[in-house]
């Protein structure tokens, strides 16, 4: 009997941390994460950081809104020079928020930069 339910509890605690859920102080909190890494020709590291920061001011007023972080990569020649790492509520005010921009933000494009966006949850955490 015993086994049995420390089985069902380790079930359940997968459940919850597959579908992007992490307890902290007795709330449960539900977050996608957007990862998007970032092509950078040589010669637009600058303008594609402005860009990024130009998008990030928009999108922080945005319902659904939770945090970003913009990465750059230690060595000149990664595929990836930036990844930005953003968490939002759900994935709908992720999609309601980007397509807003798109249309309201007037955000300049940087030639070569190309992102590749994708949103994700957690499934194993240390």
């Amino acid at each position: 009997m015993r086994l049995t339910k420390v089985m069902v509890l380790i079930v359940v605690a997968g459940v919850l941390l597959g579908a992007g859920a992490s307890l902290g102080e007795g709330q449960e909190e539900t977050v996608v994460i957007l990862i998007n890494p970032f092509e950078v020709p040589a010669g637009k590291l600058e303008e594609a950081i402005a860009m990024w920061e130009q998008a990030r001011d928009y999108l922080q007023t945005q319902p659904g809104y939770v945090s970003t972080a913009l990465h750059q990569s230690l060595v000149a020649d990664a595929r990836y020079r930036l990844i930005n790492v953003a968490k939002w509520e759900n994935a709908e005010a992720y999609t309601a928020a980007t397509k807003k921009m798109r249309q309201e933000a007037g955000l300049p494009t940087v030639e070569g930069v190309v992102p590749d966006p994708a949103l994700y949850t957690v499934v194993r955490r240390d």
